[in-house]
């Protein structure tokens, strides 16, 4: 089993954590991560684009000129896909972006993101994260004394007003609960911080 250090909130180590082998100790199955990623991302657009077909364009109801003896090529509509301001040939419709993965390949994908976080060395497990009162000044400090300078996902087992109001206004952090970890939070942020009890839930749902 893996094990990594439980820091206090002031860069200390207070202890060790053993972290479950068949979650965060896989080897990260990279064609399966990329699924989920993209399934995240795909159920996140919107697909409201559209363009408008030469039935849909206005105007154009009168034939522009006689069909022969005019020298010119048969026309039947200013609004035909070949004139200025006529309608678009194959143009996007609105449409759902979304499909679906089979429950036991999402699962893999989450282990395999959080294990790949442990392969870098890039989590960090705090013994507790709490605040009297919501202080962002506070929160900056914490991540100093963790040195973390880049952008940080921040998971605590349950969801905490103080802590999310102390991060939400720092660049680069995003604070959720265990129950909404998730593969494309776990990869676009460079380090994951989690409390030992929000480990012991993530274990317990993807036990």
């Amino acid at each position: 089993m893996p094990k990594v250090a439980v820091l206090s909130v002031n860069g200390s180590q207070v202890g060790e954590v053993e972290l479950s082998e068949s979650i965060f100790g896989i080897q990260p199955n990279v064609h399966v991560l990329h699924s989920a990623v993209l399934l995240q991302q795909a159920a996140e657009r919107r697909g409201t684009h559209k363009t408008k077909g030469r039935s849909e364009v206005r105007g154009g109801g009168r034939k522009p000129w006689k069909q022969k003896g005019t020298g010119r090529a048969r026309q039947g509509s200013i609004r035909s896909p070949q004139w200025v301001g006529g309608g678009t040939v194959f143009g996007p419709t609105p449409r759902s972006y979304s499909f679906k993965l089979p429950k036991k390949v999402r699962r893999l994908a989450i282990k395999s993101a959080l294990s790949s976080k442990v392969i870098d060395n890039d989590i960090i497990v705090l013994d507790q994260l709490a605040f009297a009162q919501p202080k962002t000044k506070e929160f900056a400090v914490i991540l100093n004394n963790l040195k973390v300078a880049r952008k940080a996902l921040v998971v605590t087992a349950n969801y905490e007003d103080n802590v999310a109001l102390s991060a939400r206004n720092i660049p680069g952090i995003k604070f959720v609960v265990a129950d909404g970890i998730n593969v494309l939070d776990v990869m676009k942020y460079d380090k994951l911080i989690i409390t030992k009890e929000a480990i012991e839930k993530v274990q317990e749902v993807l036990a």
